[in-house]
């Protein structure tokens, strides 16, 4: 039976799949101690319970060893941490950074933060995809240029780069490499070693995880990033402050799923996504895709929806939980900066949605979602045509 609302935003975050729930309740009440008490028994168990997941983390990822993982608060953490950490820990090295426009606003902000402190930034435009133009990429590297920040999938439009050419570039040219791999872990095949990558971020919340912990990847023999908070040198002293037990092993169990059930879950989530495009182009005209055709996130749709503002179709789909972009600049009055720099006009960009399957939602979920956008897109195009019409007169 269909139960209403469905939440169909899971590039915001994602519902806690029940078995990570259930392996992190001993957490709460049994191995309860804390990691960095040593002296007995409830600590050293709480500790055993972190470092069985940084081992079952590492190696999913590609990861050589499991001390190549550093535990943080979530993705925009680990960012920071990488952006800012590398940068400041090679400033006699250079000081000019490479990112596109289309990354995270953690990468972003990060990257403006060290323009103030007198480093210089790049950020390369992408085509109409949202795709990085690899040769731009090489001309902008310099002998000043001590770190490249390519995400791996934009959590917008979907759009899946090649960073396995990305950490190519970079290793060649003795360049740091950086990914924000947030979207893309346990969604699509992503491996630290293929795509030589020297750090990468990423959270268990967009993988059906827990929120408030995450990850950042640090190669073995890669610069350790000066930290960026002071406490009492947990983290192999790059993240102080005590560990989310409860979390960590969350995060583990999440990944662990998504990992054995990938293949199959990538072809469901991708099917239903194409049935609600094909749904909704088969019954409005005026609709426009956003992202690539091909190389996107599985469960990935951002359409444009010709003469609707995105405000007042969501305001319509009242049992349908979509979004107009990314969770983290949704409070902005401007246009999304991804859907600009895609070429996207205003008008485009503000009537842009986001619909984001997932591994929880049906296909009776995806006939409704059809259904309920077809007509509040029809009414609110009727609606605007009588205003229109009665403005002329």
């Amino acid at each position: 039976m269909l139960q209403l609302p469905i939440y169909l935003d899971n590039h915001a975050t994602t519902r806690t799949d029940p078995r990570v729930a259930e392996a992190m309740l001993p957490c709460f009440t049994e191995f309860f101690g804390n990691p960095a008490s040593a002296s007995h028994v409830f600590g050293r168990e709480a500790s055993k319970a972190v470092e069985n997941a940084r081992s079952s983390i590492a190696q999913s990822i590609g990861a050589a060893d499991p001390q190549e993982i550093i535990f943080t608060s979530g993705a925009t953490e680990a960012d920071n941490l990488a952006v800012k950490g590398v940068a400041e820990a090679l400033s006699d090295r250079g000081d000019h950074l490479i990112t596109v426009q289309t990354e995270h606003p953690a990468v972003l902000n990060a990257c403006r933060h060290l323009e103030r402190a007198g480093f210089r930034t790049t950020c390369l435009p992408v085509d109409q995809e949202g795709h990085l133009d690899l040769e731009e990429l090489k001309a902008a590297i310099t002998d000043r240029t001590i770190l490249v920040s390519v995400m791996a999938a934009n959590s917008e439009i979907g759009t899946i780069h090649d960073i396995a050419a990305v950490g190519a570039i970079c290793r060649e040219r003795g360049v740091l490499f950086h990914t924000d791999a947030t979207q893309a872990v346990g969604k699509i095949p992503f491996d630290v070693r293929e795509i030589q990558a020297d750090y990468a971020s990423f959270t268990a919340h967009k993988m059906y995880g827990p929120k408030g912990v995450g990850a950042l990847y640090i190669r073995q023999d890669a610069p350790r990033p000066v930290p960026q908070m002071d406490g009492g040198g947990q983290e192999q002293g790059l993240r102080s402050g005590t560990l989310n037990v409860p979390g960590i092993v969350g995060f583990a169990k999440a990944l662990e799923i998504c990992l054995q059930e990938r293949e199959t879950e990538e072809r469901r989530v991708r099917a239903l996504r194409d049935r609600l495009y094909a749904g909704l182009i088969g019954s409005l005209d005026g609709i426009t895709l956003n992202g690539s055709a091909d190389r996107r996130l599985p469960g990935n749709l951002n359409i444009s929806f010709e003469h609707v503002r995105t405000d007042a179709l969501l305001m319509s789909l009242r049992d349908l939980a979509v979004s107009g972009g990314s969770a983290c600049a949704t409070e902005s009055p401007t246009p999304s900066y991804v859907l600009k720099a895609i070429g996207a006009s205003d008008e485009r960009a503000f009537s842009a949605v986001r619909f984001g399957v997932g591994r929880f939602n049906t296909a009776e979920e995806i006939e409704y979602a059809i259904q309920t956008v077809c007509e509040a897109v029809t009414r609110l195009r009727a609606s605007r045509r009588q205003r229109a019409q009665g403005h002329v007169r």
